[in-house]
Formats: C-alpha cells, structure tokens, sequence
C-alpha cells in the first residue's frame, strides 16, 4: 500500500513524506504539488490503490468484502500543516493506534 501511494504521489509531481495506517484507514503526509488539488490526488489514491489490491488480492478481497464493488469509502480527510510543525505531523502519522484521537 505505501508503495502504491508513493508511486502515485510521483506521477503527480508530489512526495509522500511518511505512511501510516490502522485497520480501517491510511494516514498520508504528502508534500503536495501546488499545481494540484487535494481532490485529485485523494482520488487517484484511492482509485489506484484499490484497483491494484483488488488485482493482487481477489480470493482475500471477496472473503471479506463479497461481491462489494467499493474498496474505499467516500470521505477523506485532508489538513494543511500551518500552525504545527512537520514534526507535529510526523507524530500524529506515525503514531500507534492507541494515541491516535
């Protein structure tokens, strides 16, 4: 997944910072492209991610998911970084599941 992610951050001229996730969602620090808007780039996220598990994972995908066509939900969330460091950031993303509020 965090490949994926990268891979697709790159294709957009963007940079994944740090990676993190939990069992029902991601965490992304992206150094965004200015030239692009979060919108796109959560969606090719979100479109290539689940497009290349699906691939790379059908008999796991249908054993919890059936014949549901949707990976992702949605929603997202997206913040900027002014008023706390990139530090700050890093923490929450990488923070354990538990510290995560």
């Amino acid at each position: 997944m965090k490949q994926i992610c990268s891979d697709t951050c790159i294709k957009l001229e963007c940079n994944l910072v740090k990676f993190n996730g939990e069992q029902d969602h991601i965490h992304l620090l992206i150094g965004l492209n200015p030239k692009v808007a979060p919108v796109k780039l959560i969606a090719n996220i979100k479109t290539v991610t689940s497009r290349l598990i699906r691939y790379c994972f059908p008999k796991y995908l249908k054993r919890f998911y059936g014949d549901k066509k949707v990976f992702w939900t949605g929603s997202y969330f997206v913040a900027s970084c002014g008023g706390v460091t990139i530090e700050q950031l890093k923490s929450y993303v990488l923070a354990p599941k538990y510290l995560v509020r």
